[in-house]
């Protein structure tokens, strides 16, 4: 079974989706099967990953897989990504559309929030790694995700707004973990997005060090606008060029190592 990692902030804007597909590919380039699973309705994961829907020959997505309540219904929705490089073949998707909007209203059903736990069984065997892209709220999508998930991992910005989110996602787990049945879920890592060289900045990247010690990964990632260029025209960054191009892509290939450090595969 794959080691699962639920991908998540508080907050929305700080670079969660970004962070989630750079470290997927930089764990393919590294030889590592990885499945990502889009649990934000927005779909932003799905799209950046060059996935898009055909309303002409309609496709199933990760809401059809936790609406069906069965063991291993992810399988059915695992889908190739739309990338155009080698390690991309590394790399499956489990979409997200919209409509996975319709799951939140099951909150109050008894046992759904094992929904995900349960379509995830068997169907991610084969992959080294699940990282599951969280939407920016701790209510019952990103809590289906932390019932399934082995371990947490927090991307924030250094603003005060991203960090103070990060410290109620620390505390839910920690509070909450065993009401999901998953008691064993820890707080793996913090990754640190989009720094830019403002005293600001500094002072909160020196408070988030403060709060979460070594459990901060290096390096932290630079702002790049050329990371929103590549977001956008939905390719690797293997395919970016520019002056810094080769820096960011170090960046994440490091932060694929730190997680392959913190959760090691079996």
């Amino acid at each position: 079974m794959a080691q699962r990692v639920a991908m998540v902030n508080n907050k929305g804007g700080v670079g969660k989706t970004t962070t989630t597909i750079r470290v997927a590919e930089g764990l393919a380039k590294a030889g590592h099967r990885v499945l990502v699973v889009d649990m934000d309705p927005q779909g932003n994961a799905s799209r950046r990953l060059g996935w898009a829907y055909n309303p002409d020959a309609p496709q199933l997505t990760i809401s059809e897989a936790i609406q069906a309540d069965a063991a291993g219904a992810v399988a059915q929705v695992i889908q190739p990504i739309g990338w155009d490089v080698d390690y991309a073949t590394r790399i499956a998707l489990a979409p997200a559309r919209l409509e996975l909007e319709n799951r939140m209203s099951e909150a109050g059903i008894v046992g759904a929030w094992r929904r995900l736990t349960k379509a995830l069984e068997g169907a991610d065997n084969h992959y080294a790694y699940t990282l599951i892209d969280c939407p920016p709220s701790l209510f019952h999508l990103t809590q289906l995700a932390l019932a399934a998930a082995d371990c947490v991992v927090i991307i924030s910005e250094p603003e005060y707004d991203s960090v103070e989110a990060a410290v109620r996602v620390r505390d839910f787990v920690r509070a909450r973990a065993v009401e999901l049945a998953n008691p064993d879920l820890a707080l793996a890592g913090v990754i640190v997005n989009a720094k830019q060289n403002l005293a600001s900045h500094a002072d909160q990247l020196a408070s988030i060090r403060e709060l979460f010690g070594d459990l901060v990964w290096d390096p932290v990632v630079p702002h790049r606008s050329l990371l929103v260029d590549a977001d956008g025209d939905e390719i690797p960054l293997s395919e970016v060029r520019g002056e810094k191009a080769n820096e960011v892509r170090a960046v994440y290939e490091l932060l694929a190592q730190s997680l392959v450090k913190a959760v090691p595969v079996s």
